[in-house]
């Protein structure tokens, strides 16, 4: 008899197949020569591309810095493509965990009502 699979499991397959998917983001435009990824413009290459900035992204720019700037650990943006997709599959798998223990937290905060 097959047993099938629960939605909190297909739930967590999923997470996984999309973080095991996450390095395609920067494997193809490598592969393809197609500059950074899609969307993952540093703000001055969005000016080179656009011809100017918007200055709400100027500003934000100056005053927020990611944890992980471009998903990749300190220094492994030089230690080439193979580095980088397994940062990419680091930052996936530490975010869904960020993610997933903080609406735990939430719902055990909201239960006690």
């Amino acid at each position: 008899m097959k047993k099938s699979l629960s939605t909190v499991q297909k739930m967590w397959l999923g997470l996984a197949v999309l973080a095991l998917a996450s390095p395609v983001g920067i494997i193809l435009p490598a592969r393809l020569k197609a500059g950074s990824a899609w969307g993952e413009w540093s703000p001055a290459e969005l000016e080179q591309r656009l011809g100017y900035l918007p200055q709400g992204m100027k500003k934000l720019a100056e005053t927020w810095q990611a944890p992980m700037p471009d998903y990749a650990f300190k220094g492994w943006n030089i230690l080439g493509l193979s580095a980088q997709s397994l940062a990419y599959l680091g930052s996936a798998l530490i975010g869904i965990t960020v993610i997933a223990a903080l609406m735990l937290l939430l719902g055990k905060i909201g239960l006690k009502d």
